[in-house]
């Protein structure tokens, strides 16, 4: 792409972006516990399809926003240094997280419609444990260490492929299934159905995906150096479900 898309645009794809990332996490979610009562293979199914929609959204939209569908990674993208020419802005970064937010919500109702649930009903599911907020802060630190470590390596050519298996390995290693995503987070608290949350679970996981955040970004300056990277070397998703999407 040679003409850099308006900040309209961007918002766009961030907004449909994460409301496709939350719409395969829940409706995958529904879908499994529809065909087997097995949590394990369940869960197998939840994060596999998480791993090849992410991918598949990342690459495509990418180009476009930088895929971030997660207001950590726009936040950490901020604070390393891309606020410079051609790079993210505070005026970026507010129009970007709303939509997030948005789009999170919006792909856990089109999730529900899809399966005849209903469109909007609160999750039940409690995730409220100190073992889980440490998995949430693995999970995200993880998570931007390896968005902004391929960036300042020079392989962010290999995004899509590797933040998307980061999420399939984290649901399945940290205890919260990795979740990595305050806009997934708050998504799933609006569907009662295997990948939701309940509202009462949503700030301590969004304070620990902040603290996980700064922990990913210190990680990177100490292992990689402080040089910046270019606008648009940072391709970054996600948020995964808990599995969390991780976090699913």
């Amino acid at each position: 792409m040679t003409d850099s898309p308006s900040l309209g645009r961007r918002v766009l794809v961030e907004l449909v972006g994460t409301a496709a990332l939350v719409t395969v996490v829940v409706g995958s979610g529904i879908q499994a516990t529809e065909l087997t009562r097995d949590v394990g293979v369940q869960l197998l199914a939840n994060s596999l399809a998480t791993v090849f929609g992410l991918g598949v959204l990342i690459a495509l939209l990418g180009p476009v926003s930088g895929a971030h569908f997660n207001p950590v990674v726009t936040l950490a993208a901020w604070w390393t240094g891309r606020q410079g020419e051609d790079g993210l802005t505070l005026r970026d970064v507010a129009a970007y997280v709303p939509a997030q937010v948005a789009g999170g919500i919006g792909g856990a109702v089109l999730a529900d419609a899809m399966f005849a649930e209903p469109l909007v009903r609160f999750s039940t599911h409690d995730r409220s444990a100190g073992h889980l907020w440490l998995g949430e802060v693995v999970a995200t630190a993880g998570l931007v260490l390896l968005i902004f470590g391929l960036a300042r390596t020079g392989q962010q050519r290999i995004g899509p492929v590797a933040v998307a298996s980061y999420i399939g390995a984290a649901y399945w290693f940290t205890s919260s299934t990795s979740f990595a995503n305050p806009a997934v987070t708050i998504g799933r608290a609006f569907t009662d159905t295997f990948a939701g949350i309940a509202p009462a679970s949503v700030p301590p996981f969004t304070a620990a995906q902040l603290v996980g955040a700064v922990v990913g970004v210190v990680l990177v300056a100490a292992l990689f150096g402080r040089s910046r990277p270019a606008a648009d070397d940072v391709i970054v998703a996600h948020g995964e479900p808990e599995l969390a999407a991780s976090g699913r």
